[in-house]
């Protein structure tokens, strides 16, 4: 057997690849193996295609039409969705070696803050982490025209840099991108002719594309014929200088199929080539063998002693009678027999350390036509069956129509049946365009045939009619021809296109157009068309439409929700036919259009309610009515105006301990109308001003755990709440507070009494206190035989003694106290040993403090408190006497303890004088005691004072002793004396203590009067008694006598010192009435209109001042003019005055009118 052609191949070296790219096997078409270079998607059609399309299914290459202009519609569309390039980065040319900078711009005139950019090459590999040598990105911003300015720069390209980049740019919900090619061409270096096409071209079983076919050669656009011979192209040396973006071109347009193979074999091509140690001569690149055929592999070792391994796709191959090794000298061969499909793949051979590689191509012979297609002809709707057979059994065919291959499939007209070597194409249904040319291809031949469609002649057997239904209901458009074929609805003129409301049906014969739930723009002349016929069915729909209210928009209570001092333009949406009249209401107040804060506005098709900015008040239901000919639609919306929460109150601080709290708040009472989302925590020192923030996630309970403080400092927290809508202002600071550790425990606890039922404990402070203070204690006890501990006292203890009560007689029990302050309760202590719970009776014993042993005395009004302690148990009992009689609980409050007795009186008085008998008694035996409360006051004045006798400068004074001497004895009087010109009272004498006494060194020719005051231990008496006659210290010579004068009569009866005058008056402005009158006693003025009295009317106010009397009236009207009087009356007589007023609603020229105050010159007179 013939040993296959070897492809004889250089290698050439390829640069340092920049950054690996992501492999992207579907946009490159191919399996690429682990090694392959990653091949960058074709970003735009080849060149030479017009406007064909590629497309790659399971390995094969096919033509695709695009519509003209479509290419270019579609990067019209890119470009008008770039909602934030200014300036897109364009595509570009470089040489190996050489620098390229590509430019992306951005307008930041509606930007709050820098857009965040990436750069890709491929579809995801981010170049910002490989820049550094061979790529740098920048940056940059100009202030005045505010356009950031983005760059990359590739410094001194490779060959493997060429490829497909984007750019990508965000600013919050905005996106945009753009894609570029870069183009990588080398300044020197060629490349050996190789034969690719022979080498790649290949098919058949074991690949992942095996037993594919490739016809793109022999595709033609008008007319399917073979591939005429075209001149020999270095297919490799295109390839080299080719970008990755046209590897899949060139693939189509030479025919060659493993585009896997053919990256693979052009990496190997630039891999720069290594000397070997271990082969003197290794495997050429590429083999190719006739299926059926031998295929020789030869290496040549540089040292025979070394081992060879074979390997076929990394198995190693053992010898058999399909794989034979040979050794001759240095040389290591490997024969392969009778190829098979399934060899077509990679081997390689290992010596040592050392490998070399190589793939063996089988190339499959050809399948050829032995039976042609035979041309057709066919009726509309038929089915047609195409017919050919090949050379081989399950051979790949492609058919084709008008040089486009057919490719079946679950949605398309055309099946292909396979009988063997008998390949059937059969069309359900043809119509005219399945009339065509319909060929079919092998790898060896190819056969075609004309297909002929003709119509049917068509009859109308049910024809359109008009209908009227219901907005909402069905609409069914239903005719019939004779023949089966497709045609088209238009309305109105215009194309009918289906949706899901609706519906075309095509069954058959039967035509029919289905519109679910009509509408009123389903209104219209409506026409069907069947296909290549020149005939019409029209029919009209008209569609009746009741008023609607469309609430879709809102949530589904109808809510809107509108944040405070925002404005709120609620468009809802109506439909009817006549248009509706829209009427808004809130309550029972219609909302009307204007210009007005709250106001509506009609559309045709919307009905819109404006309320210009936002307040609380104007949350609430609003209703919308509509009304038409057809009918009316109410509905109603609830508008719900949102604001920033309240500040919650002021929290609480619970606990706290050496570095910690624990705080406590209640929600806001108004939360904006949005529910709180949660809260903000903020602490400071107390000396200081500056707020520190505590959680940035907000807190959704309302508690939360400051940490971190330092120890005996004080501290404030303060909440703010959030909602949707933002944050509230702060709440106010708690109260101080500083983190402090627990005390130590109490000290020194003992057992004060016990009783059958109760045992009092008694114990000292801790020894260490700390900052935080002592806030009390907390007392608990435990049954002998039990661990659970029970707390007697249900509140804080604040003293250091407390009784536990309600014990069974006769148990015993545990006793230990805790110290609480704000950080917790201390470490308990424990009473040593168990207490018997059983009283021990000890006799009462009062004991009276030595001041009360002697008589209590206090003043009238002073507070009686008088503790009196006594010993005794159990709790004795206790009794109070006064006098031998009960005492009013009412005037003498009495409190009792278990140790001693308080009697307390608030304001002593005199009748609270007396003796006081205690009694205390406990089981049999009894203590009794008494206290003397004497309660004094002030004493009387002497009953009668007399001037017993007068001689020279001395006068004589008796005086009897006071009556009432305040409950306790006199102490002394005290004497003073008065001259009668002056009356001013000198003391002469004080704290006298008999009742007569003599006074000297009088005035002569003066006359005097005495008087004596009593004093007792309160003091002087509050009044004092006066003798009723006076002393006259006589000169010796003539007595003087004053003369008599009778006293003046200044009385007088009243009189009128200035009349009232006749006044006219404008209604509406205030009028006034003056006069002045006299008189002693002063006169009683009295006001009258029309002979009655003006009494508490409250047009009329009357003033009197320095005898000026004023009467004014206000705001007169016609009613109120008339004649006025004014009286003045005293003891001596009565005098009257009158005066007429007129009220004009218009003055009348040349009559004089008083307004308020009339401009009258009234003098002040004594009276």
């Amino acid at each position: 057997m013939p040993e296959p052609t070897k492809k004889e191949e250089n290698e050439v070296p390829a640069p340092a690849p920049p950054p690996e790219e992501p492999s992207k096997e579907k946009e490159a078409g191919t399996t690429p193996a682990k090694d392959e270079e990653e091949v960058s998607p074709p970003s735009a059609l080849p060149p030479g295609l017009g406007s064909r399309a590629l497309e790659r299914k399971d390995s094969d290459w096919t033509l695709v039409e695009t519509p003209p202009g479509e290419e270019q519609a579609k990067q019209n569309a890119n470009s008008q969705l770039s909602i934030l390039f200014i300036e897109k980065p364009q595509g570009g040319t470089v040489k190996v070696g050489e620098d390229i900078t590509f430019i992306a711009k951005v307008k930041a005139e509606d930007l709050l803050r820098k857009p965040t950019i990436k750069w890709f090459k491929g579809k995801w590999m981010d170049l910002a982490s490989k820049a550094g040598k061979h790529l740098q990105l920048k940056e940059t911003f100009e202030r005045h025209s505010r356009v950031y300015t983005f760059e990359m720069q590739i410094i001194k390209a490779k060959d493997n840099f060429a490829g497909n980049y984007r750019c990508e740019v965000t600013y919050k919900d905005k996106f945009d991108s753009c894609s570029f090619d870069l183009e990588v061409h080398e300044s020197t270096g060629t490349t050996p002719n190789i034969d690719i096409r022979s080498a790649f071209k290949r098919s058949g079983e074991g690949q992942e594309d095996a037993g594919e076919l490739d016809f793109s050669g022999l595709l033609k656009r008008r007319e399917v014929k073979q591939q005429e011979e075209e001149p020999q192209v270095d297919v490799w040396e295109l390839l080299k200088n080719a970008k990755p973006s046209e590897y899949e071109k060139i693939a189509f347009q030479y025919g060659i199929t493993d585009l896997r193979g053919m990256l693979k074999r052009l990496k190997r091509m630039r891999r720069e080539e290594k000397k070997s140690a271990a082969f003197a001569k290794i495997l050429d690149p590429a083999y190719q063998v006739d299926k059926g055929g031998r295929v020789r592999f030869v290496v040549e070792l540089a040292d025979p002693k070394l081992e060879v391994k074979w390997y076929k796709n990394g198995q190693e191959i053992r010898p058999s009678t399909k794989y034979i090794f040979e050794h001759k000298g240095c040389q290591r061969i490997l024969f392969i027999n009778n190829c098979q499909m399934t060899d077509d793949s990679e081997y390689y051979v290992t010596a040592g350390d050392e490998k070399c590689s190589t793939e063996l191509f089988v190339r499959e012979p050809p399948i050829m036509v032995t039976k042609q297609l035979e041309d057709t002809t066919a009726y509309c709707g038929e089915r047609v069956e195409l017919e050919c057979e090949v050379s081989e059994d399950d051979a790949n065919v492609k058919w084709f129509k008008n040089g486009e291959e057919i490719i079946p499939g679950p949605k398309s007209r055309y099946r292909i049946r396979v009988e063997g070597k008998k390949h059937i194409l059969i069309i359900e249904g043809a119509t005219k365009a399945d009339a065509a040319e319909y060929s079919v291809m092998t790898t060896g031949g190819q056969s075609s045939a004309k297909l002929s469609v003709d119509l049917k002649p068509l009859k109308i057997l049910t024809p359109l009619t008009d209908q009227t239904v219901n907005l909402g209901k069905e609409i069914c458009l239903k005719c019939e021809i004779s023949e089966n074929i497709p045609g088209k609805w238009t309305k109105n003129g215009l194309p009918v296109q289906e949706s899901d409301r609706l519906k075309v049906v095509h069954k058959g014969r039967i035509h029919k157009l289905v519109i679910a739930n009509a509408l009123t723009e389903d209104e219209g002349d409506y026409v069907f068309a069947p296909d290549a016929y020149n005939v019409t069915l029209p029919a009209k729909v008209h569609v009746i439409d009741p008023p609607k209210i469309i609430l879709d928009g809102l949530d589904a209570d109808n809510t809107v929700t509108v944040i405070a001092g925002n404005k709120l333009r609620l468009e809802i949406p109506i439909s009817g036919e006549p248009p509706p009249k829209a009427m808004w209401s809130r309550g029972d107040k219609a909302i009307m259009e204007g210009s007005g804060r709250i106001r509506t506005e009609s559309y045709p098709d919307s009905s819109t309610l404006v309320i210009d900015i936002a307040e609380r008040d104007d949350s609430g239901v609003y209703h919308i009515n509509l009304k038409n000919e057809a009918g009316e639609a109410h509905a109603s919306i609830k508008v719900k105006v949102v604001d920033f929460p309240d500040p919650p109150v002021a929290p609480t601080v619970t606990e706290v301990g050496d570095d910690w709290c624990i705080m406590n708040w209640e929600p806001p009472a108004y939360d904006g109308g949005s529910p709180i989302l949660g809260y903000f925590i903020e602490r400071k020192k107390k000396q200081s001003s500056r707020w520190m923030r505590l959680n940035f996630d907000l807190c959704k309970e309302t508690t939360f755990e400051p940490k971190k403080m330092i120890e005996g400092v004080a501290y404030e927290v303060r909440i703010f709440a959030v909602n949707a809508i933002g944050i509230s202002k702060p709440s106010m600071p708690s109260r101080p507070f500083v983190p402090l550790a627990v005390t130590s425990p109490p000290t020194l606890l003992t057992v004060d009494s016990v009783t059958d039922t109760t045992v009092t404990m008694r114990w000292r402070p801790p020894d260490h206190i700390g900052a935080a203070g002592l806030d009390g204690y907390v007392l608990e006890y435990c049954f002998e035989g039990t661990e659970d501990w029970i707390v007697a006292n249900k509140d804080l203890i604040d003293k250091t003694k407390f009784t536990i009560t309600g014990l069974p007689t006769d148990a015993k029990i545990f006793v230990r106290v805790k110290a609480v302050n704000a950080a917790g309760a201390s470490e308990p202590k424990y009473y040593s040993q168990p207490i018997l719970v059983k009283e021990i009776i000890e006799p009462p014993k009062i004991r009276i403090p030595r001041h009360l042993k002697q008589t209590y005395i206090r003043r009238v009004g002073e507070a009686v408190n008088l503790v009196i302690p006594f010993q005794g148990k159990p709790r004795p009992e206790l009794t109070w006497k006064k006098d031998g009689a009960e005492i009013d609980k009412n005037q003498i409050n009495i409190r009792n303890s278990e140790t001693d007795t308080i009697i307390f009186i608030r304001k002593a008085e005199r009748s609270h004088s007396g003796k006081y008998d205690l009694q205390v008694k406990v089981d049999k035996f009894v203590e009794t005691a008494s206290i003397d409360i004497q309660i004094i006051d002030r004493p009387g004045p002497p009953q009668i004072v007399k001037i017993e006798d007068v001689w020279g400068e001395n006068v004589a004074l008796t005086w009897t002793p006071p009556k009432d001497d305040g409950n306790a004895a006199i102490t002394g009087y005290t004497i003073q004396k008065a001259d009668k010109k002056s009356m001013e009272w000198f003391t002469v004498i004080e704290h006298y203590h008999r009742t007569s006494a003599t006074i000297t060194e009088l005035v002569i020719g003066n006359e005097y009067y005495f008087r004596v005051f009593s004093e007792n231990m309160c003091g002087l008496s509050e009044d004092a008694t006066m003798t009723k006659e006076s002393a006259v210290i006589a000169r010796d010579g003539k007595i003087y006598k004053n003369p008599v004068y009778e006293d003046f009569d200044f009385s007088e009866a009243p009189m009128f010192t200035q009349p009232l005058v006749n006044t006219y008056a404008i209604a509406g402005y205030n009028a006034t009435l003056n006069c002045s009158v006299r008189g002693n006693p002063k006169p009683k003025i009295t006001w009258m209109k029309n002979k009655v009295a003006i009494v508490d009317d409250p047009r009329y106010r009357m003033f009197s001042n320095q005898g000026v009397c004023t009467l004014e009236i206000r705001k007169p009207s016609p009613y109120d003019g008339g004649t006025y009087c004014c009286k003045a009356v005293n003891d001596l007589g009565t005098v009257e005055i009158e005066c007429k007023l007129e009220v004009k609603g218009v003055n009348t020229p040349g009559q004089p009118v008083f307004l308020e105050g009339q401009q009258q010159s009234l003098h002040n007179k004594d009276f």
